[in-house]
């Protein structure tokens, strides 16, 4: 018998997992407690109360108002929602609290099971120049920039002199480009630094920001790390996170059309160093920069990520069952041994929103018919006639298709699209359709560019 097959027949002392999250993820994580014999909770706001993932949850909370930070965002409704309904283990998905350390300590002070890594990971990583920091010192490579936040505007200019113009500021506990701002002379940094501070102490409650090399046409390489109780950290292999908008991804595909299997090898092992010095469990993504054959350290995402379905295509393993084994202090079911990525796999992220502009475009969705066939998976939460609330993310759905080679699978990609039909809102879906067609991208020939040179 497989060494998977035997962790399989396990039961797991977590008996009852709230999913502290809407939408698809919170759907996703309730199926994969479904197989597994788990009893589920669903907690939605006032605006989610038709959410499919409330319609499928053994028991449901409404936890507040449709503002995320009277509901979502809310950790005290959170917990006393577990509580009330006997739950032992808490899901945070991707977003709203998923890394959040503070959450994290209040789940398990409250002998609740938080499905995912430890609060001192969380909140060490999740300071990006503490994350750089640690990354040094586990002999990733990093970007020339400066060590930790800088303090005066006399203090970057030194350092952008030395590392050379063009420069990025970035805020220390930022994320999703904000409190970001590109620099390609000095005449413009005080402007720049100043700008980022503000919007970095907005966003995140810290104006702190630091300075780092600017790669101008670089890719955007993930590695997929997955640790255990025991120590063990394995890496799963990378996703294509290159197409991307304003710093908000687009399409993922694994493996990267420009990484080879050693490239893989030695990307891996540095992602597993890094994790080994904050002793990391559960599930997590090392982020990097790759530019002229080398690959330099970004930040890493305590959490499941919004495209881990690319990487169970690939790999065959389910990330999410894999999450709430590891929390119940089961080991990897993971092979020992060098790790190969099967055939090949694309998600794209279905938005509702105008396909030009980008606008969100919220409503109710009149027809909604997914593809099928041979490789095709859609990840969603959405139906005919629910309406999106104009309160959250815009994704109504993710398209992940696979094929034996790259080329299978944009073809599969293409006819799966073409098959999408959401009427009542305008998606993304055109825009997909496009980029499939483009050169550039059928080539693989990519940065994080693509979209700004992007003309349809």
């Amino acid at each position: 018998m497989s060494t998977t097959g035997q962790l399989d027949n396990l039961t797991t002392m977590i008996s009852k997992v709230l999913i502290a999250n809407r939408g698809e993820i919170a759907l996703r994580v309730i199926l994969a407690c479904k197989e597994m014999g788990l009893k589920t909770v669903a907690v939605h706001s006032e605006a989610d109360r038709d959410s499919l993932h409330v319609r499928y949850a053994d028991e449901d909370v409404c936890i507040g108002p449709p503002p995320s930070r009277q509901s979502y965002l809310s950790i005290s409704s959170i917990i006393a929602a577990a509580e009330i309904t006997g739950a032992d283990a808490i899901h945070p998905g991707y977003g709203f609290l998923a890394e959040n350390a503070h959450f994290a300590e209040i789940s398990n002070e409250c002998g609740l099971k938080f499905i995912g890594p430890t609060p001192e990971a969380i909140r060490l990583m999740g300071d990006k120049a503490k994350a750089r920091e640690t990354a040094k010192m586990a002999g990733v490579p990093i970007l020339p920039g400066s060590d930790g936040p800088v303090k005066t505007f006399g203090e970057a200019a030194d350092i952008a002199r030395e590392i050379g113009y063009p420069v990025i500021l970035k805020a220390a506990a930022g994320g999703g480009g904000r409190g970001m701002r590109i620099c390609g002379a000095e005449a413009d940094l005080q402007g720049a630094l100043e700008t980022a501070r503000s919007e970095a102490e907005r966003a995140f409650g810290s104006a702190d920001v630091y300075v780092e090399k600017y790669l101008e046409r670089p890719r955007h390489i993930e590695i997929q790390v997955f640790g255990d109780t025991a120590g063990r950290i394995v890496s799963l292999g990378e996703r294509e996170c290159t197409i991307q908008r304003r710093h908000q991804k687009l399409i993922e595909e694994s493996p990267s059309p420009a990484i080879s299997h050693e490239l893989r090898q030695q990307m891996g092992s540095a992602a597993v160093r890094l994790c080994q010095m904050v002793h990391y469990v559960n599930a997590g993504t090392i982020e990097f920069l790759f530019q002229d054959g080398q690959f330099y350290f970004m930040e890493m995402n305590t959490r499941i990520q919004v495209e881990h379905p690319v990487t169970e295509e690939v790999t065959g393993i389910d990330l999410v069952k894999e999450q709430i084994r590891v929390a119940d202090g089961l080991p990897l079911t993971v092979p020992n041994g060098d790790f190969h990525l099967r055939g090949h796999a694309m998600e794209f992220r279905i938005n509702a929103e105008d396909p030009v502009t980008f606008a969100p475009h919220p409503g109710r969705i009149r027809e909604f018919h997914c593809p099928g066939g041979p490789g095709v998976r859609v990840d969603t939460a959405a139906y005919r006639d629910y309406v999106i609330p104009p309160h959250y993310d815009s994704m109504i759905a993710k398209l992940i298709v696979k094929g034996k080679t790259r080329e299978e699978t944009m073809a599969r990609g293409r006819r799966a699209l073409e098959l999408f039909i959401i009427e009542g809102v305008k998606t993304s879906i055109p825009l997909h359709r496009a980029i499939l067609d483009d050169p550039r991208f059928i080539r693989g020939d990519l940065s994080t560019r693509f979209m700004e040179e992007f003309e349809w």
